[in-house]
């Protein structure tokens, strides 16, 4: 992986003390800390408003002795998970830890406290907390109790985990990654609206991966009546992953009769994700008053320049209900309106090895564009073969990362 920082993204450097820092990380270092990384993913998409969370803790001769990651909800935090598998075998063990040990008490004790109670004498931190509450606090905790710090082992690799987490904390909006799945010249429907199914089955399952990871999946209304998409995840085993399903609708156009409005019913018995609409702060009170009655919460925003919500207040009230990662999947307005404010920060690009015409629908719709350099620019991350499409990543132009 590359050691490329999401810049603007990465947990700043902070005011804690002095932590001791090795010039030359050990194999077994780097071992133990792509394990912890590896538990954290398993978080994604289940624990905001917290960031996920991996830690693993390993004896003086080198076995591991627990681990643990981030549960559902967002507790109890991954170094409580270890701890508890470990039991007294953490005396004396080195924990490595994705994120910076919390120090504040809130539904659960502080990690740095209990790391210290269990007798735990290293702690190696991929990366720090840029939460208030934390940063620095987690280690200064540690060190002031006698534990050896060392900080910033995979930091780049922990930095683009939690990105979406950090986004949230350091600019009060969630990650926004945009899903898109087009024919080779970047249309996503022929002329006349079909789409099912330009790419394939494999694209389509990786699609479903991809909501599995993310807190919220977000459409416009337009994609919303075209389809009438569940926007549910729909791969054996992970049923229970399905993400809040946020429309924008800036009319309430929605119907009583969408399979969104009627799952968001069937949701408040059954636990099913829920759906948030949102719209106009101006929106027919009658309206928004019979979906509130069907199941879905709205949320009222500003207008923006179009007369529809302002897309970053969108995403700051998403953030200030903790959510912390956006999965985009339509349509060409929204996505347009996104790419405008530049407030697209990666891309998975599903393409499909057909050709639809400048007649089909494009995967993003005008937003004014006259210069090139008025263009969302993007850099690629990786290349896969999904059967017979190419799946592309990409992260936006100056915040590179390694693909988590």
């Amino acid at each position: 992986m590359s050691d490329a920082v999401y810049a603007g993204l990465q947990a700043p450097e902070t005011d804690g003390p002095a932590v001791s820092a090795p010039v030359i990380w050990s194999d077994a270092d780097r071992h133990h800390m792509t394990h912890a990384l590896a538990l954290a993913g398993r978080g994604l998409g289940r624990v905001w408003p917290n960031p996920a969370v991996g830690c693993v803790l390993v004896s003086p001769d080198g076995r591991v002795v627990g681990r643990g990651w981030t549960q559902p909800g967002g507790r109890p935090h991954g170094e409580a998970v270890a701890l508890a598998a470990a039991g007294g075998a953490a005396r004396g063990a080195t924990a490595y830890v994705s994120l910076e040990p919390c120090a504040h008490w809130g539904k659960t004790p502080p990690c740095a406290d209990a790391l210290v109670a269990a007798g735990v004498a290293r702690v190696v931190i991929a990366t720090g907390d840029p939460d208030p509450r934390v940063s620095g606090r987690g280690m200064e905790t540690l060190t002031r109790a006698g534990v050896i710090v060392d900080l910033g082992l995979m930091a780049a690799e922990a930095g683009a985990l939690n990105a979406g987490f950090f986004s949230r904390i350091l600019t009060g909006r969630p990650l926004v990654a945009w899903k898109v799945a087009t024919t080779l010249d970047g249309r996503i429907a022929t002329r006349n609206g079909e789409s099912q199914w330009i790419t394939g089955p494999e694209s389509r399952a990786m699609g479903h991966m991809l909501r599995a990871s993310h807190d919220a999946i977000m459409v416009g209304v337009g994609t919303a009546l075209a389809d009438n998409p569940r926007l549910t995840v729909r791969v054996p085993g992970l049923e229970d992953r399905s993400p809040v399903r946020v429309v924008i609708d800036s009319r309430l156009k929605l119907p009583l009769t969408h399979a969104l409005v009627r799952e968001a019913a069937r949701g408040r018995d059954t636990g099913m994700a829920p759906v948030w609409l949102v719209t106009r702060d101006d929106a027919d009170v009658n309206r928004r008053a019979a979906l509130v009655q069907a199941g879905v919460e709205v949320l009222g925003v500003p207008d923006g320049a179009d007369g529809r919500p302002d897309p970053l207040r969108v995403l700051e009230v998403l953030g200030q209900r903790g959510i912390t990662r956006v999965l985009l999947e339509g349509g060409g307005e929204l996505a347009a309106s996104l790419l405008r404010d530049r407030l697209v920060d990666r891309v998975h690009w599903f393409r499909a090895p057909v050709v639809a015409g400048g007649d089909g629908l494009a995967a993003a719709r005008a937003y004014g564009v006259d210069h090139l350099v008025d263009m969302a620019a993007f850099e690629r991350l990786d290349v896969l073969s999904l059967g017979p499409d190419i799946y592309e990543t990409y992260a936006a132009t100056g915040t590179v990362a390694p693909r988590i």
